[in-house]
């Protein structure tokens, strides 16, 4: 079974020690093999992962991961709202941030201009899965490369 790409994922069932349902990065390289990894923090709502992970007890393992979309800026292409409810709208072309929480449910942020200056809040609203396909990918300046072997994304270096 060819392994997925690096990448964010939830758990569709136990890899190990890992239980469904959680938010993981998977590298398909490394030493001593392809594994998954937790997060430990969060800062600017993008998930930071523990160096410690769960090596893939089999390659077929792999098949108990869902892909999900990057974390990082967006625009919203359609107006949505957030869920069924309908608790809050996102208009056309608002500027967003996407993150998950720990269970790896999306979570939209939506930065403002204060005083001149870009802020995204630490606090966002979840919204329903299906609502992520609204979303187009914006390309962000970085000062930070990735990993090497590792795609971030939509980044400009």
């Amino acid at each position: 079974m060819a392994l997925p790409r690096c990448g964010l994922y939830r758990t569709r069932r136990p890899i190990g020690a890992v239980p469904e349902g959680r938010l993981v990065y998977f590298h398909n390289h490394g030493d001593p093999g392809p594994g998954v990894y937790l997060p430990e923090r969060w800062e600017g709502n993008r998930a930071h992962f523990s160096p410690q992970g769960t090596t893939l007890p089999d390659h077929g393992d792999a098949s108990a991961l869902e892909p999900l979309a990057r974390e990082g800026f967006y625009r919203v292409r359609r107006s949505f709202h957030c869920c069924e409810k309908r608790c809050r709208e996102f208009v056309t072309d608002l500027l967003v941030q996407l993150g998950y929480d720990g269970s790896a449910q999306p979570i939209l942020f939506v930065p403002e201009l204060v005083s001149g200056r870009m802020e995204t809040p630490e606090r966002g609203m979840r919204i329903d899965e299906d609502r992520i396909a609204e979303l187009a990918p914006l390309v962000v300046a970085s000062r930070t490369p990735p990993e090497p072997g590792h795609d971030l994304g939509p980044f400009l270096h």
